[in-house]
């Protein structure tokens, strides 16, 4: 691939603009920067989880294939008219979702974001990732978008939450649920 970067600072956004993968500069704030700095987060937060040395290597395996993923739908983000997911990425996550799922009991409670550290940082992903589908969604109100981007965002925090739940079972043998009677 040869060197990308020589300089790591440039200066060229010192004016409140930043380039996209095609060569134009838009403001730091547009939605389709906010949008890739939305999935962008999300990807590190997933890094966060994988840094938790107890994640069983089958959550291990889905998660490093989609943190690629992500960096792949923050390229086609900041290509206007790129494409890099596609329905093939959206079905993988349906069928890890199912999978995950299945292993699980049934949920008749809300669950609060904990468990143990790997769960409650797989919460907070899900979070992130719930925010980079909002943004993605306000890019496409302006812009073209594809429609499995979007679709690949909300399978993905359904599949979080699926796997937080995992975690926390995995860590502390329950989620941690929400009581609507505390008094």
């Amino acid at each position: 691939m040869g060197n990308r970067l020589s300089k790591i600072y440039t200066r060229t956004g010192d004016d409140g603009t930043t380039g996209l993968g095609d060569g134009s500069r838009v403001p730091k704030d547009d939605a389709r920067v906010e949008a890739y700095g939305s999935v962008d987060e999300c990807n590190s937060a997933i890094g966060v989880v994988l840094a938790v040395e107890s994640i069983p290597a089958d959550v291990r395996d889905v998660l490093m294939a989609i943190q690629h993923e992500l960096f792949d739908l923050g390229g086609e983000l900041c290509i206007p008219g790129h494409r890099a997911i596609q329905a093939p990425q959206v079905s993988r996550l349906e069928q890890a979702l199912d999978a995950f799922n299945e292993q699980l009991p049934p949920l008749k409670e809300f669950i609060l974001p904990g468990g143990g550290t790997a769960a409650a940082a797989c919460h907070l992903a899900r979070t992130i990732c719930r925010r980079a589908e909002r943004r993605c969604w306000t890019l496409a109100r302006m812009q073209a978008v594809a429609a499995e981007p979007l679709q690949y965002l909300n399978r993905l925090s359904d599949l979080l939450f699926v796997i937080a739940r995992v975690l926390a079972r995995q860590e502390s043998g329950s989620e941690v649920l929400w009581k609507h009677e505390r008094r």
